[in-house]
């Protein structure tokens, strides 16, 4: 007994140390903080119970076009009928996101609620997965705290949540996959050899067969890539070849798939005609005109059923060109219209007109912050800033003459949150200055 009381009580002292220790270690690794993230996305479907999808519009809210084309791929009719009912063979979607999810539909069955499940949970693991690379981009631009914080914002904050969570759709891995393109951009001019050229080859191959309309950044992101290794005299002539054999093969099938099924050249995807005339018409007013869709439209339907995708879009384009034409200051409006939707967000009828303004302030205020944080970057000279000025202006550019849906932002919002997280550590740092030599005078 006597020897039990003599013994040395526990040091707190040390178990605290192991303690902080631990949560330091955890803290500053992008991994830890990716399990993290993953972590509460997935609990988030779980206790939000997001995987319970409405049945009441025969499931076209899980997964949209998309969610069709899966299922007509996971019950055998191959990549078609984006709509429902039997209307052939489609092009409306790039093929990567609905071959995944009708993979997930032919084993955990179509349109069932495990399957949205294991869906909602992939893409949580794409949301995820992207702390890496904006740790790493955020390092080689800024510094480690702005990696740092960066990377805890994207996996903490709920608004970035939304998307994985709620959505059957490829916008979590276009993220993804965009935040690693730009992390081999401001890396290529350490590297050597022909593997980071395949790589950047192969990486853009499937974002065009995933989120297309990245595409648009690849001429900047190019050239950007190319300049910097110029100034280390750094040759790249036989890796941008190599580059662009490896995205033109990695595209091919698809392109051959296309001509073979619709007698006519398509580039991945063919329904941007049909997108514009969603934008552009009688009635226009710079937002999604969805009562044209063929969805809410039973004539819209008809005639996609009797007169066959291409023809329809075409007939679709045509007459969103006639209605563009016909007064160019209208269309100039509508577009700067779009314009201020895409970075403050679109109004809502559908919601409170208070619910809506709160949201729309938020999104609004995370634009102007994060083009805050690239202006004060290229001020600075800082490493890449140019190239993600390119992916601003460039990327959004299309949805300006179209619509726009709070969706489309989010694929950039990776490198808007470093921004946005530059900024407020560039604000500290001045006022931790400012205080320091009040004190001293």
């Amino acid at each position: 007994m006597k020897s039990l009381m003599d013994k040395a009580p526990p040091d707190i002292s040390q178990a605290d140390d192991v303690i902080y220790s631990t949560w330091q270690t955890i803290s500053s690794s992008p991994v830890w903080i990716a399990l993290i993230a993953f972590f509460l996305r997935v609990a988030w479907i779980i206790l939000g119970h997001t995987y319970r999808f409405k049945t009441t519009d025969n499931n076209f809210g899980f997964g949209w076009e998309m969610g069709r084309i899966a299922a007509s791929l996971a019950s055998g009719h191959g990549f078609s009928n984006q709509f429902g009912p039997p209307s052939g063979p489609t092009a409306w979607e790039p093929p990567l996101y609905p071959y995944l999810a009708a993979g997930v539909f032919f084993v955990f069955g179509i349109y069932s609620k495990l399957s949205a499940f294991v869906l909602l949970a992939i893409n949580s693991a794409f949301s995820a997965l992207t702390c890496i690379p904006i740790f790493l981009i955020a390092r080689r631009m800024f510094s480690l705290k702005v990696a740092l914080w960066s990377a805890w914002a994207w996996a903490l904050l709920p608004n970035v949540m939304f998307w994985c969570t709620r959505a059957i759709w490829e916008t979590s891995l276009s993220a993804l996959l965009l935040a690693l393109a730009i992390w081999l951009c401001v890396k290529m001019e350490e590297l050597d050899g022909w593997r980071p050229w395949f790589g950047f080859g192969l990486l853009w191959g499937v974002i065009a067969l995933n989120g297309t309309s990245l595409l648009a950044f690849l001429p900047a992101a190019g050239l950007w890539t190319w300049r910097r290794r110029w100034k280390v005299r750094k040759k790249s002539l036989a890796g941008v070849v190599l580059a662009s054999a490896v995205f033109f093969a990695a595209i091919a099938p698809w392109l051959i798939r296309n001509y073979q099924t619709f007698g006519t050249f398509i580039f991945i995807r063919d329904n941007f005609g049909a997108e514009l005339r969603l934008g552009n018409g009688p009635g226009a007013d710079g937002m999604l005109m969805n009562y044209l869709d063929p969805l809410h439209d039973p004539q819209a339907m008809r005639q996609v059923l009797s007169m066959g995708e291409v023809a329809y879009i075409a007939m679709r384009k045509q007459q969103a060109v006639d209605y563009i034409k016909q007064d160019y200051g209208r269309f100039a409006k509508l577009s700067l219209k779009r314009f201020f939707y895409f970075w403050a967000g679109p109004p809502k009828e559908n919601q409170d007109w208070w619910v809506t303004q709160s949201k729309n302030a938020l999104f609004l205020l995370s634009s102007v912050l994060a083009l805050w944080g690239l202006g004060h970057a290229l001020r600075l000279r800082k490493h890449g800033a140019w190239l993600l000025f390119w992916l601003v202006l460039l990327y959004p550019a299309v949805y300006y003459f179209v619509y726009t849906i709070p969706r489309y932002r989010h694929p950039i919002e990776p490198e808007m949150t470093i921004l946005c997280v530059f900024l407020i550590t560039e604000a500290e740092r001045k006022s931790a200055f400012s205080r320091q030599k009040s004190g001293v005078s």
